[in-house]
């Protein structure tokens, strides 16, 4: 029987897996709790398993139903691709969250490249320091800044995909003209050094880098690190900020690297592409990782990843 079993079925077992709950995926599909709860029985009868466990209202995956659900997730994302592929033509919108200084410095100067190469592609982009929940269908993806903890990746339900964008350079940064009053990392103690408050790798990480305490504080403060980029590019000071973000600035020369090759610089993973799991078959998704992964010369391929980075 398991030969035949019914597609409705299993598009209620897809949505009682990706919402984490009978009474949601009921909602999810317009149907009532109690449909839902039958199309599973039904389900579990026809293949001889137990697919749930449940207590209570909670519900979670048993082995059988977490190797039903990655190849019941896949065909229902590659019978939507599928779709998409030979339906008329018609923009394909994505819907992005972002971490401030990411989407100024990184991803808005790209927009014009994004939109040329992925023909048909519809972007809206919000900013903002917040970890996106996707407790509704108000963003497709987040792009933030340092891996968000487990509470927050997600609706605590959804199952989302957390995928590192690469290692950043964190180095002083300086207009030239500054520039010309540093040969060494002790220069520093006499020029402002700028601040920026919600930085993941500050001053003091950088000195003891190399081998040196930190000056007490005595430069400008910003919330923002396209701010301190800003700042620094007019000489207000000395940004200790990413190379990743200050990409711009650097190639037209109004920001050097004073101490390159003198000096330890800090690498880290600074950012992070968080997407629901429903999302990763989504036309417009796809386009956008394969754009990304060309621009950051990343392999960001989702078939890859069958758990690794799943939460």
């Amino acid at each position: 029987m398991a030969q035949h079993l019914p597609l409705s079925a299993l598009r209620v077992f897809e949505a009682a897996t990706r919402t984490g709950s009978f009474r949601a995926a009921a909602e999810d599909l317009s149907l009532t709790p109690s449909a839902v709860s039958h199309a599973i029985r039904g389900l579990e009868r026809d293949l001889g398993t137990m697919l749930f466990e449940r207590e209570g209202r909670s519900i979670r995956l048993t082995p059988e139903g977490e190797t039903l659900m990655r190849h019941v997730e896949r065909g229902f994302g590659e019978l939507h691709l599928g779709i998409g592929s030979v339906a008329a033509r018609r923009p394909h919108l994505l819907k992005v969250h972002s971490a401030p200084s990411f989407a100024a410095q990184w991803l808005v100067p790209r927009l014009g490249r994004l939109f040329e190469e992925c023909e048909g592609l519809e972007l809206r982009l919000a900013a903002g320091t917040d970890y996106t929940r996707f407790l509704a269908d108000e963003f497709d993806a987040d792009i933030v800044y340092g891996a968000p903890p487990a509470e927050n990746a997600g609706t605590g339900h959804q199952a989302v995909i957390v995928l590192p964008l690469g290692t950043e350079v964190v180095t002083p940064l300086c207009s030239p003209a500054m520039a010309a009053r540093i040969h060494s990392a002790q220069d520093l103690f006499a020029l402002p050094l700028i601040e920026s408050d919600n930085k993941r790798v500050r001053w003091p990480a950088w000195f003891a880098a190399n081998g040196l305490g930190a000056p007490a504080p005595r430069g400008p403060r910003f919330d923002r690190s396209f701010i301190s980029i800003s700042a620094a590019a007019d000489s207000l000071g000395v940004a200790l900020e990413s190379t990743l973000l200050a990409e711009r600035e650097l190639a037209s020369g109004r920001l050097v690297r004073p101490l390159q090759g003198l000096c330890e610089d800090v690498v880290y993973t600074g950012h992070w592409l968080v997407l629901p799991r429903s999302k990763r078959y989504s036309r417009s998704m796809q386009l956008f990782l394969g754009w990304m992964s060309q621009e950051l010369g990343l392999a960001l391929n989702l078939d890859a990843l069958e758990t690794s980075a799943i939460r």
